[in-house]
């Protein structure tokens, strides 16, 4: 019988210290190119309007960039823009040889079809990895530009030498974003990778049932601290994908950033967990960072 590891047994899966890694050595191949007489990769990024966690993440884009030595651009727009204006301000993204890779900051406003603007964004300067182009070349096993956060997800595993072979994964949550390419991903014959993936969304029935089935449970639904107790296998690996503002007085900034496992309870059930924040979250910038890198290179569509 299974005994849930003592409450001090739990490590901490540090995004913030992978993520610092990976920059390094993001920071010495540019040097490298620069010394070479190659240019610096170039990042652009379009923020619509005035969302709080947008301007944290986009500032945080930009200071990375300056981190590992590539050029940034940072276009700012009311959300009163246009979806015609946007679309135009893409094109002339795509149309600029001086810029590698871009990203439209979500969530947009409602008025603008947010699956037009993905679209439109050539597939070799999509550094988000959101377009359909890239997401066909994952599912088919091809090079691409993966989506953030899920190849920062596996890169996680990786790093951590976690066992996934044959492991079972549960996700949380079937979004474009996260959910279903990190179902994909961890679905398939690579290293981190070969697991037996469950895709759990807000129609599954019998939902800690299926949950406390997962060697590797993966929360991105968006709900702050829906993953109990309860929900969760003595000596999972819990990845915790939430990133919810929430209020909090005791706090200076007057709100609290939340992720979609309640840490408390389920962190001393888990062999390893992410916090929140210092997870995911900046994995994400990382894995955007190298994007960027291979977009600049060619690796994935050559220039």
């Amino acid at each position: 019988m299974t005994t849930a590891p003592d409450a001090t047994t739990y490590r901490l899966i540090d995004g913030k210290q992978t993520a610092e890694a990976i920059k390094e050595e993001i920071a010495a191949e540019v040097a490298q190119r620069k010394a070479a007489g190659q240019k610096s990769p170039h990042l652009a990024a379009i923020l619509v309007g005035h969302d709080g966690g947008s301007e944290t993440y986009v500032r945080n884009k930009v200071l990375a960039c300056e981190r590992v030595g590539f050029e940034s651009t940072l276009l700012r727009y009311e959300d009163t823009i246009t979806e015609a204006e946007l679309l135009a301000k893409v094109q002339e993204l795509n149309e600029d040889d001086r810029i590698d890779g871009f990203i439209v900051q979500l969530p947009l406003p409602r008025h603008i079809d947010t699956n037009k603007v993905i679209e439109a964004v050539r597939p070799e300067k999509d550094v988000d990895g959101f377009h359909p182009m890239n997401i066909g070349r994952m599912v088919a096993g091809l090079p691409a530009l993966l989506p953030a956060t899920p190849s920062g997800i596996v890169e996680l595993l990786r790093r951590y030498e976690l066992p996934t072979d044959g492991k079972h994964c549960v996700v949380i949550g079937r979004s474009n974003i996260v959910g279903t390419p990190v179902s994909i991903l961890l679905a398939k014959n690579l290293e981190p990778g070969n697991c037996t993936v469950t895709l759990c969304h807000s129609r599954t029935q019998n939902l800690a049932n299926i949950t406390r089935t997962a060697d590797i449970l993966v929360a991105a639904l968006g709900r702050p601290e829906f993953v109990t107790a309860d929900m969760v296998k003595p000596g999972a690996v819990v990845i915790d994908v939430g990133t919810t503002r929430v209020e909090d007085a005791d706090k200076k900034s007057g709100w609290a950033l939340k992720g979609d496992v309640n840490f408390a309870e389920v962190a001393p059930l888990a062999s390893y967990i992410t916090p929140v924040p210092g997870g995911v979250g900046p994995m994400t910038i990382a894995m955007l960072l190298l994007n960027t890198l291979r977009a600049a290179k060619g690796e994935v569509y050559p220039k």
